[in-house]
């Protein structure tokens, strides 16, 4: 076969040639992580011995397009030869390709792949099923993926074609030439380089890939709309896109349940900590009946219409805090609330079931502490959720969403380990292992707290609830109004006392090299944040620690003064125009534009500010500095999701 292109490993690689057998598992499982137009592969018939070219036969004939050429070439290029090093020489899978947008009709697109250990070589055959199960080949599409092993120059990476001036593209299943050297075969290096096998499962693990990726577009074209009119500050694309691939995943999940089971009717949900309650509103709009309770009401609200129904109310853990009436308990991102979700699933009633996607890390009566340092904060706390659903008694399974986050492992909690008939004994277990956990100094919880005296499961029928019988005190909710902790409300001297010293540290500095427009205004020296926190007292670092993002955070927040990147922080130059664009996304200044707060530069940097007046976008003294006469509007760090 051709040879069309090659790469080279590092010297120094360790890590073949496992690593190379680790890549290629990717390549063939996980195609969509290299090519976007893909949702995903459904991997089947595979064999680990046998006739290679038996996988292209129907009823012991050819299959369409099965030409002597590559029928030779299976032969040939795949070793059949067992040795005691290698007993079963090869494996070999079919997979069938699930475009994000199907424009192939009611045919398949599938391929062979072959795995010779001896040879180490991975051969790619594809074909397409047509609706009546009718196989042909597409031969000239037949490509190879070989680890090379040279002993002067060492370990290579190739990519054979066995027909590359026929070769053809429709770019999506089949992609050009060029884009399998220059992004497949670099990708395959990289992996096959780190070999680093992930702490979780495939994305997607518990569903059938090609009815996600359906049911993903259709909503995905349904609920798009929402980005061009979503009221929050938050990035519109992220959020509903987001929610939408959880919606997906759910109802997908719902309806294989419902087809295992023979449901007729469609099952009812509560989403605890539903954020802007949008997932929510998808799950309301097709056709499940079910609510969302958060602490804080959020402007979206008003836009869903009266079909979704959202409470602004805290929820505390407790007898009366049930769902008897409700199949499905949703914790999506809720914080505080995730480890007690498969707590008041299981109480709620026995047919009571959940799902979880944990975010920030919680215990139950406070942040989570670590407790172990060989795993991943968040594969510790993902175990740590495993095991509470595990103690309340769930049967519990793990998958990975396809969202766009970097928290999209989820919990999801079927059925019960135990019969019914054992409740008592169950809820003996839960309230013991909370009880573990009560770390709250000077509070003891109290065995009365935790029994179940079995109105939950027939009370509240509708799903409503009143909290009071505390399960332990301890347990605090978020309040109604956040907190906000983005250095945004420091006191004004303390922020501008740091300020102040890190400037004139930087300006005192050598001038790195000139950098910006000119070397006659001084654009001082660099610091690491590190180094910077070693120019502030103690007392002000401490209270730095207490916002989120720290020291970093409010040097970003300065940016009028402070260019922060690569973790160093810089003075800005406002006439370099394309540190300004990128950093800040200013806006030149218009004629006669309303300038609402003072140049810093202009008050206290030895030479002023670099800008004459008019084209700088701050107040160059007091008769330039017109203020605002529009409501100042309050900064806000909402919980969306």
């Amino acid at each position: 076969m051709p040879k069309l292109c090659g790469l080279k490993f590092p010297t120094d690689c360790a890590s073949l040639p496992e690593g190379f057998w680790s890549a290629v598992g990717v390549w063939v499982k996980k195609p969509h992580v290299v090519n976007k137009r893909l949702c995903g592969v459904t991997v089947t018939h595979s064999k680990e011995a046998g006739n290679v070219p038996s996988l292209l036969l129907l009823e012991d004939a050819p299959a369409p397009g099965l030409s002597p050429q590559v029928l030779s070439f299976l032969t040939s290029e795949v070793s059949l030869t067992r040795t005691h090093e290698h007993p079963k020489p090869y494996s070999s899978n079919v997979r069938t390709f699930v475009p994000k947008v199907n424009s192939y009709g009611t045919s398949l697109q599938k391929e062979v792949v072959v795995r010779d250990f001896i040879r180490q070589q991975a051969t790619f055959i594809p074909m397409e099923e047509d609706a009546d199960g009718r196989v042909s080949l597409k031969e000239d599409n037949v490509y190879q993926i070989q680890l090379c092993n040279e002993d002067c120059e060492g370990w290579s990476l190739e990519l054979h074609v066995l027909s590359p001036d026929t070769w053809f593209s429709d770019g999506v299943v089949y992609p050009k030439l060029r884009w399998l050297t220059s992004d497949l075969l670099p990708k395959l290096l990289r992996w096959a380089t780190e070999c680093k096998s992930s702490e979780f499962k495939s994305t997607l693990s518990l569903l059938p890939v090609e009815k996600y990726s359906l049911v993903y577009q259709q909503l995905k074209d349904k609920y798009k709309a929402m980005v061009k009119v979503w009221p929050e500050v938050t990035d519109p694309e992220k959020f509903v896109y987001e929610d939408v691939a959880i919606a997906t995943y759910l109802l997908v999940l719902w309806a294989q349940e419902r087809e295992e089971k023979g449901l007729a009717g469609r099952q009812s949900f509560v989403d605890l900590g539903c954020g802007n309650g949008l997932l929510v509103h998808i799950l309301s709009s097709e056709g499940h009946p079910g609510k969302g309770i958060d602490v804080r009401r959020r402007k979206i609200w008003d836009m869903y219409g009266s079909h979704t129904l959202l409470e602004e109310k805290a929820i505390t853990p407790s007898e009366s805090c049930l769902f008897p009436g409700t199949d499905w308990l949703i914790g999506n991102h809720s914080d505080e609330l995730t480890p007690w979700i498969p707590i008041i699933a299981a109480r709620s009633c026995y047919s009571c079931r959940y799902f979880v996607l944990p975010c920030c890390f919680f215990d139950f009566y406070g942040k989570y502490q670590r407790r172990q340092c060989k795993k991943s904060q968040y594969k510790e706390y993902i175990d740590f959720i495993t095991e509470v659903s595990q103690v309340s008694g769930f049967n519990t399974e793990e998958d990975c969403l396809r969202i766009p986050s970097t928290k999209r492992v989820c919990l999801v909690g079927k059925s019960r380990n135990y019969q019914l008939s054992d409740e008592a004994e169950a809820e003996q277990r839960r309230a013991h292992y909370i009880q573990s956990r009560q770390i709250t100094p000077g509070v003891t919880v109290q065995r009365s707290d935790f029994k179940n005296d079995g109105g939950c499961c027939h009370g509240n029928k509708d799903g409503d609830i009143t909290c009071g019988s505390s399960w332990g005190a301890g347990f605090q909710p978020r309040d109604r109004v956040e907190t906000v902790r983005n250095c945004a409300t420091l006191p004004r001297d303390i922020v501008d006392g740091v300020v102040l010293r890190v400037a004139n540290v930087l300006l005192g500095m050598t001038v790195d090299g000139g950098r910006g427009c000119s070397t006659d205004w001084n654009q001082g020296g660099s610091l690491s944040v590190s180094e910077v926190a070693g120019l502030l007292e103690q007392e002000t670092l401490q209270l730095l620690k207490k916002e989120c993002g720290g020291l970093q955070t409010l040097l970003k927040n300065n940016h009028q003064v402070f260019r922060v990147e690569g973790g160093r922080v810089y003075i800005r130059d406002w006439r370099d125009r394309k540190s300004v664009r990128v950093d800040t996304k200013r806006k030149p200044v218009a004629p006669g534009a309303l300038k609402t707060r003072s140049c810093w530069f202009h008050s206290h940097h030895p030479q002023g500010c670099p800008l004459q007046a008019e084209h700088c976008a701050f107040a160059h003294g007091p008769d330039d500095l017109r203020p605002s006469t529009r409501p100042q509007k309050r900064i806000k760090n909402e919980h969306l999701s």
